[in-house]
């Protein structure tokens, strides 16, 4: 008997008549998206990722202490409580990236990971900090991570979660792959012009590579008063064959649901052995400074 998870990924634009106060800004984007996860319950999703800092615009775009501000505990901030009460709510897994306090002036770009009943599985910090013109500003906000590559067991199966500029890097995505991740989800803010060349090249051959089905999200639309270019969208599912299996538009807030035979990845790695044939004694060079 197959086993088949109806995944779904949430992209979502930030609207252009946002309130300026920063609480109404987050509270505007909670409930537009407590409305797209309710949507994505509609259509029988068991497991839903949400984009990066899915509750601000992308205001790593400037360097301004205000966005501290937006930071919360994890997981005992509101937000992920909240989460937690859907996931319970439409039994379904959530993986819900956050801006983390950890204690005053330590901050972590997260993502916490519940199961279908609201429990707490833990969290991954975004590994890869970049630091790039014009506007991606990240090291400013964000201590590197140091969660390591874990993986979640859920009842559907294992999850890893991999953060926007981590998907630049095998490394970790190899990691996942050997902690035993089927899953892998890549919630993303990546604008064209920069980036997109690479969005559908670098993350299938991710899932080629591992042989795990790969979940990449993006949010969409332009961000004012920043306006470092589109966000465009185009989330999407690959198999581990790197096959798009679905895609969403480029422009439009959407949910994305496709279903996922987990059985394609021992099918895949029996016929391709590339974990039989490693030889991870030749690559001790790559983790030296």
């Amino acid at each position: 008997m197959s086993r088949i998870v109806r995944a779904g990924l949430v992209q979502a634009g930030i609207g252009s008549e946002l309130p300026a106060p920063l609480d109404r800004i987050k509270q505007f984007l909670v409930d537009k998206h407590v409305a797209l996860i309710e949507s994505a319950a509609q259509q029988g999703v068991q497991v839903l990722c949400l984009q990066e800092l899915f509750y601000g615009p992308y205001f790593c775009a400037e360097q301004d202490p205000k966005w501290f501000a937006l930071a919360e505990e994890v997981p005992d901030g509101p937000t992920v409580r909240l989460m937690q009460e859907l996931a319970r709510k439409h039994r379904m897994i959530l993986i819900v990236p956050v801006y983390e306090e950890e204690m005053p002036g330590v901050y972590y770009n997260t993502a916490a990971v519940l199961d279908a009943s609201g429990g707490y599985l833990g969290k991954y910090r975004k590994t890869h900090i970049p630091h790039l013109p014009p506007g991606f500003w990240e090291k400013y906000y964000f201590k590197p991570g140091n969660s390591g590559y874990p993986v979640f067991a859920t009842e559907l199966g294992k999850i890893g979660v991999y953060i926007c500029y981590d998907r630049h890097f095998p490394e970790g995505a190899r990691a996942l792959a050997l902690n035993g991740a089927e899953i892998v989800f890549n919630p993303s803010a990546t604008v064209a012009g920069l980036s997109e060349y690479l969005w559908e090249l670098e993350q299938p051959a991710h899932a080629v590579a591992n042989g795990y089905f790969v979940g990449a999200v993006n949010r969409v639309g332009n961000e004012a008063p920043w306006n470092i270019g589109e966000f465009y969208g185009k989330s999407y599912f690959c198999d581990p064959r790197g096959q798009i299996i679905a895609q969403a538009s480029r422009d439009q807030d959407e949910v994305l649901v496709a279903d996922l035979d987990l059985d394609e990845i021992r099918q895949v790695r029996e016929t391709w052995h590339f974990f039989r044939d490693r030889r991870p004694e030749t690559y001790t060079g790559l983790s030296e400074p």
